[in-house]
């Protein structure tokens, strides 16, 4: 049984997957009245009372296994319903709920005490914990007597590099609303379909790249607090410079998916940045076209600060599958994920990311610079797949239990 929110729309390989009923959730809209404190506790009431009346429909499970976060209230609502049901109930730790809220609210706030509590007392109740960094493994075991199983994040099959027909293809879909997609200019002749990027040859079907095209940039978030983006926007400004001195670098199209609750804020700094030689985009993409593109990229930035310091950004996870470069900022426990100069650069502030953009860039699209090598070592790795790593980290658990 697989639980969702109505209004997102699982990738096909679920929806699709004969094996997996879904069972989907309404996302409330509350009141914006009263003060924050009790519109919050209403909310989360009410969650806990829809999720509670769900559950308790469906076939009495073996085993409930959810995502914290968020777990507010949806830990103490799977273990209610363990404890009606005799399931037993596994948390897989990818953060801390209570280290997002303190972004907000910061850490005395009576809402994170409460909710730390909280987690450290479902953590303990729980029947088994997974989690995704040994960091966090110690952290758990040390500060809230949790013992945990380290399984890393792997990505799913579907992430892979994609071919360049397919890339035409989605690059001309995309053109239709976005316009860093669309051609800079027309075709010479009428049987030629042009994208920014590629052109077809529509009597034949044969793809390429267009030359002196742009380099393709791309960034996922939530657009949360623990993602500053005013360091891409202000390394973005500095290649532009660095063009406009005479460098030569690739036009970039800087493409950032997702929403959030910042969205709209950084959509505002964007609108009134003046770039020729960058454009940015920030659209929301269906399932199946996120990893297309992750896998028609040409670099990939991650600006992702762990709240706690102790979890693993997903969407680099999702790009070494589509055998991306990444340049990911740094925190503390980022190198069990991203090997500086072996898979990807880590920079600290705008200052190193545009150098590394620079450098990465300079001899675009060469097979001969760091930015082809870093993806061959992609290519070379191998990479675990989520199916393997669960097929050996998860169902001994379930074996033995």
């Amino acid at each position: 049984m697989f639980l969702f929110l109505l209004g997102t729309k699982p990738h096909r390989d679920i929806v699709c997957n004969d094996n997996i009923q879904i069972a989907p959730i309404s996302e409330l809209k509350m009141l914006q009245v009263g003060p924050k404190i009790f519109q919050y506790i209403a909310k989360v009431t009410v969650q806990a009372m829809q999720l509670f009346c769900t559950m308790l429909k469906i076939d009495k499970p073996a085993y409930i296994l959810l995502q914290n976060p968020p777990g507010l209230p949806s830990i103490g609502v799977a273990w209610v319903v363990c404890l009606l049901q005799r399931s037993k109930l596994i948390i897989d730790w990818h953060n801390y709920g209570y280290t997002i809220m303190s972004l907000t609210h910061g850490e005395s706030h009576p809402i994170v005490q409460i909710a730390k509590w909280y987690e450290k007392l479902f953590g303990r109740l729980s029947d088994y914990n997974f989690c995704v960094t040994n960091a966090m493994k110690e952290d758990l075991q040390i500060n809230s007597n949790i013992k945990a199983i380290t399984l890393y994040d792997k990505p799913a099959s579907f992430f892979k590099e994609t071919p360049l027909d397919l890339q035409h293809k989605l690059y001309m879909k995309l053109a239709k609303d976005y316009a860093p997609f669309k051609s800079r200019t027309e075709p010479l002749l009428p049987h030629i379909e042009m994208s920014a990027f590629t052109e077809r040859i529509v009597r034949s079907g044969s793809v390429m790249h267009i030359k002196e095209r742009p380099a393709l940039l791309i960034s996922s978030t939530s657009w949360t607090e623990d993602e500053d983006f005013s360091i891409l926007l202000k390394a973005l400004e500095d290649y532009e410079q660095y063009i406009n001195a005479g460098a030569k670098l690739p036009p970039l199209v800087c493409v950032i998916t997702g929403k959030g609750p910042l969205k709209e804020h950084y959509n505002r700094l964007i609108a009134n940045i003046n770039f020729k030689h960058v454009q940015i985009c920030t659209p929301w993409l269906e399932a199946e076209d996120y990893p297309l593109l992750l896998g028609s990229a040409d670099l990939g930035v991650c600006l992702h600060k762990s709240s706690s310091g102790l979890d693993l950004p997903m969407k680099v996870v999702d790009m070494f599958g589509c055998c991306l470069p990444v340049c990911a900022v740094h925190f503390l426990c980022l190198h069990e994920l991203v090997k500086h100069e072996e898979n990807g650069l880590i920079f600290k502030d705008f200052s190193e990311l545009e150098e590394q953009m620079k450098m990465l860039f300079l001899e675009f699209p060469t097979g001969a610079g760091k930015l082809q090598m870093l993806r061959r070592n992609l290519q070379a790795s191998k990479q675990l797949r989520w199916d393997e790593s669960w097929e050996q980290t998860v169902l001994p658990v379930f074996s033995s239990s």
